[in-house]
């Protein structure tokens, strides 16, 4: 089945979109969730509703209940316990092959950094009928080679060779360096004997598994990314109580954008959210940088129009992109793109109607920000490398989103 096959022609009106792509996603679960498993996916919260509360109450949650009911063969708008229970009696399978199949997503690019027993790339492009590359988590990486070493050099050797053999495969690289540390990181790239010095104090400190947040090596692997020329995806804004917001806002880096120009990577903001304005701001006066509309799409829901147009603002039509942030549940994907086409149609036709916007020109950058400048930026076209094979082992099974 070609992408984007079960989703309903448009109507009368409607601006045609070609197959999505979904420039930052995550696997989802591979298994049956139980009732609070599945509503702790609905937040980005690592806590459980408040006593007397749900996450289903929610702009995410009410989406959830319009969107994907009648995809399982249920009303919309049903009740959750009933959704709940229609989708364990199909299977997490069935389930995640219909949702994926009908959120029109041609592409995936998938982060493989978070751990758990999720989809790799290669099973969510079958699932959803498309096509998928890697992302590469930098922390991710980091941790894994320092999970095989206690010695310095070896460790910033590892790395090294870890960045240079992923910039052969994958599509681009990810930090979450707002997470770890926020994102008011001094610009330049660190000395290397000040990266030697703080790997061996990390090591040396460091307890199996545990996480970076050296902000001397978050540089550095920052800097090692950009070096390869390949796309570098940036946490900004809104996520889970890790992060602290208002060191997340994307204008602290703009010092690093200004000194990482010369490398030619191109700089992709995601999420921003509330400092989305900020991140369209950055992509408006670096030619390098552009803007994800991702996740907050999703989970402002019947506000997401208003959210897409504070990106449009300042932000050039060809510096935005499509992304769902999906991770866990499939219907996340569902939601994220229906959000998106939904808030992109009514404010393009509104502007059409209104005679500020040509037609031609309304459908010519709803592809844009739907599918062609991802394409461009991650050369994932009809030419592009190629797809993802199978990620790693499966690992447990996720929680909250960890960081």
């Amino acid at each position: 089945m070609p992408p984007g096959a079960d989703v309903p022609t448009p109507g009368a009106g409607e601006l045609p979109l070609p197959p999505l792509v979904d420039h930052h996603c995550h696997g989802v679960v591979r298994g049956d969730l139980d009732d609070a498993g599945f509503e702790g996916l609905l937040t980005e919260s690592d806590a459980p509703a408040a006593p007397g509360t749900s996450f289903f109450d929610t702009q995410l949650g009410f989406a959830v209940r319009r969107w994907c009911p009648p995809l399982l063969g249920l009303d919309a708008h049903c009740p959750p316990e009933r959704y709940l229970a229609r989708r364990r009696a199909l299977g997490w399978e069935e389930v995640t092959r219909r949702l994926l199949r009908a959120a029109g997503i041609g592409t995936f690019l998938v982060d493989t950094g978070l751990p758990g027993d999720l989809t790799d790339p290669a099973q969510l492009a079958a699932a959803g009928g498309g096509t998928a590359r890697e992302i590469v988590r930098l922390e991710a990486l980091a941790e894994r080679v320092a999970d095989g070493t206690r010695s310095a050099s070896s460790f910033l050797t590892g790395v090294d060779d870890g960045v240079r053999g992923a910039a052969r495969t994958a599509a681009g690289f990810k930090s979450v360096a707002a997470y770890r540390h926020g994102l008011d990181l001094p610009a330049e790239p660190p000395a290397p004997a000040r990266v030697a010095a703080a790997a061996s104090r990390w090591l040396a400190d460091r307890a199996p598994g545990g996480r970076l947040a050296d902000p001397v090596l978050l540089r550095h692997l920052l800097w090692s990314a950009a070096r390869t020329g390949l796309p570098l995806q940036l946490h900004t804004g809104f996520g889970d109580p890790d992060l602290t917001l208002h060191r997340c806002d994307p204008l602290l880096l703009t010092d690093f954008i200004r000194a990482v120009r010369p490398t030619g990577c191109t700089l992709v903001l995601l999420h921003g959210y509330p400092y989305h304005r900020n991140a369209a701001y950055l992509a408006h006066a670096f030619p390098h940088v552009y803007a994800d509309v991702g996740l907050a799409l999703a989970h402002t829901g019947a506000r997401a129009e208003a959210v897409l147009a504070g990106f449009l603002e300042l932000a050039p039509f060809g510096k935005l992109l499509f992304s769902t942030d999906a991770y866990g549940l499939p219907e996340l994907y569902v939601v994220g793109s229906r959000l998106f086409r939904e808030a992109l149609h009514g404010l393009l036709s509104r502007w059409v109607a209104d005679g500020a916007w040509a037609r031609a020109d309304a459908e010519r950058v709803a592809a844009l920000i739907a599918a062609g400048n991802a394409h461009r930026v991650y050369g994932t076209g009809a030419a592009s490398g190629p797809r993802t094979g199978a990620g790693a082992e499966p690992g447990p099974r996720p929680g909250p989103r960890p960081r």
